[in-house]
């Protein structure tokens, strides 16, 4: 990191340049932000997966194979992109030529993103025929049907971006010091760097505006004739822009800055400032901290099932700590009764409705 003729024993701050030493300072700032945002996520997401690989009352059987693979997929920026950067950032310290190890980390990077994007599409469309066609849903969204289209969201991004994989192929790759992170230069292939976004951002922001808009509506015209007939209740009037609003805005705020960078750099040639990039090339990462707040922390069936799950492990590992934090033998009684009972009623009811209170059912 310091020149050959400088001696540890030697050392002295002052003999480093100023320079050197500002971006060290910047870098540890940064490695420090990303370990906190990976370990966010990756909590987050373990808490999610506790929960979700049983039945949840309210959730059908598809529900639960559309969110397990979000959850897989915000889990990856915690488990692969965060650790890749981070230890490719300790190797370099400046751009350089094509790379085989900054090939495979850009590939893998690119890969999980818009495996994540893909995925937000498909919730968006499955949660739309839910609300829209809920006597056709289950012809309509069979488990097959299901499943292909999981399956699609994880195989077609690495077939579309394998090219970034290829060192020396139709797009450079660089290890970016702003961002920490190995990204594809875009501006060595306009056409392929904004094809990646006619085939990936836009179709997912399309489909989840659309699906996503038309489902507010649904639910503010089925709220007004509710509230015409005095039949809703005060806590249940904002339902809809308590949940879909928050899950839009994230979706745009997150991804929106990354994929405009994406295209100023492909077109311009330009890079924009080191914080800018920064934050503009993480804070997609983000939205996989996000997505556990408002798919999954905000339902009341999920955050039931989640106090049931601490329950048996706290009194599995401590019972007198269990006893003291007031789990007591009533609780259990209403925790299982509550979900045993919710979980037989689950099977009674058709996947639409079950779809549908996945994001629309609050406390």
């Amino acid at each position: 990191m310091f020149s050959n003729d400088s001696i540890p024993g030697d050392f002295n701050l002052s003999d480093v340049d100023p320079q050197r030493l500002h971006e060290l300072t910047h870098r540890s700032v940064k490695v420090c932000i990303i370990i906190v945002l990976g370990v966010m996520i990756t909590v987050g997401n373990i808490a999610v997966l506790l929960v979700i690989t049983s039945s949840v009352a309210g959730w059908s059987r598809n529900s639960r194979y559309f969110l397990l693979s979000l959850t897989a997929a915000d889990s990856a920026f915690g488990l692969l992109v965060m650790p890749l950067n981070l230890w490719v950032s300790l190797l370099k310290d400046y751009s350089e030529g094509p790379d085989v190890l900054c090939h495979v980390v850009a590939f893998s990077n690119a890969t999980v993103y818009s495996t994540c994007m893909y995925t937000l599409a498909t919730i968006s469309l499955e949660r739309y025929i839910a609300v829209f066609y809920p006597l056709q849903y289950s012809s309509l969204m069979t488990r097959k049907r299901a499943l292909l289209l999981i399956a699609f969201a994880w195989c077609f991004p690495p077939f579309l971006l394998s090219p970034i994989s290829i060192p020396g192929g139709i797009i450079e790759v660089h290890f970016s010091t702003a961002s920490l992170v190995c990204n594809p230069s875009y501006n060595t292939n306009v056409g392929y760097s904004l094809s990646l976004t006619c085939v990936i951002f836009f179709p997912c922001s399309i489909i989840m505006s659309y699906a996503n808009l038309r489902v507010w509506c649904a639910a503010k015209r089925q709220r007004l004739k509710l509230r015409k007939y005095d039949c809703a209740r005060r806590s249940r009037q904002n339902v809809a822009s308590r949940v879909l609003v928050p899950v839009m805005a994230a979706y745009y705020t997150c991804w929106t800055p990354c994929m405009a960078a994406m295209i100023y750099n492909a077109v311009s040639g330009s890079t924009i400032p080191e914080w800018v990039e920064f934050v503009v090339v993480w804070l997609p990462t983000s939205n996989g901290f996000l997505n556990c707040i408002f798919y999954f922390w905000i339902n009341r069936s999920f955050r039931k099932k989640f106090r049931l799950i601490l329950w048996r492990l706290a009194t599995a590992l401590c019972p007198k700590l269990a006893d003291s934090l007031g789990l007591c033998s009533s609780s259990k009684t209403q925790f299982v009764s509550g979900v045993y009972n919710n979980n037989n009623s689950v099977h009674e009811r058709s996947s639409s409705v079950s779809s549908t209170c996945t994001l629309l059912s609050l406390a």
